[in-house]
């Protein structure tokens, strides 16, 4: 029979188990993304992009975290326009390819050409396919296979790593 302390213990050595392990999983090296392994254009000490981010937009973008679901305005946004990284301003996503995906994060089933780079996400014990700004390196969200056609991909965004930009008018 197992007792409440054996179980204590499993649990914290769990615990740090998986801190370890989500430590392991993300290795920076200067002039690379966090938990990449590739070079990117605009390149930046963490002291440089904490002038231009906010600390939000820091934590997502360079630190990989994850903005509270439903908190972005962008979710609901259904102007026409284009999404740009809010670390580089490089075009991401057209407005036409926006749909509503209930998930609480602004969703499109396809990047604009040449904008976006994904890599393997083995963070928290599953395997996902990160979604980063192609020119920055900036943390967006994930992508999924579960989307609408034509594609059937759901890019999960977070708004804050994003910059809304309509479409002009006239």
């Amino acid at each position: 029979m197992y007792s409440r302390r054996d179980f204590s213990k499993l649990g914290i050595a769990l615990a740090g188990g998986l801190a370890t392990f989500k430590g392991l999983s993300r290795t920076i090296t200067p002039g690379m993304a966090e938990g990449t392994r590739q070079k990117f254009e605009v390149t930046k000490t963490d002291e440089e992009w904490r002038k231009t981010l906010t600390p939000e937009q820091f934590e997502v973008l360079r630190k990989h975290g994850t903005e509270r679901a439903g908190s972005s305005p962008l979710d609901a946004n259904y102007a026409p326009g284009t999404y740009e990284c809010a670390g580089c301003a490089l075009p991401l996503y057209s407005s036409e390819t926006k749909f509503h995906s209930g998930t609480g994060w602004p969703s499109f089933w396809k990047p604009l050409d040449n904008a976006v780079g994904t890599s393997s996400d083995n963070t928290y014990l599953m395997t996902r396919t990160e979604v980063h700004c192609r020119r920055c390196g900036g943390h967006l969200g994930h992508v999924f296979e579960d989307g609408p056609k034509p594609t059937g991909l759901r890019y999960c965004m977070n708004g804050v790593a994003l910059k809304f930009v309509p479409k002009a008018t006239g």
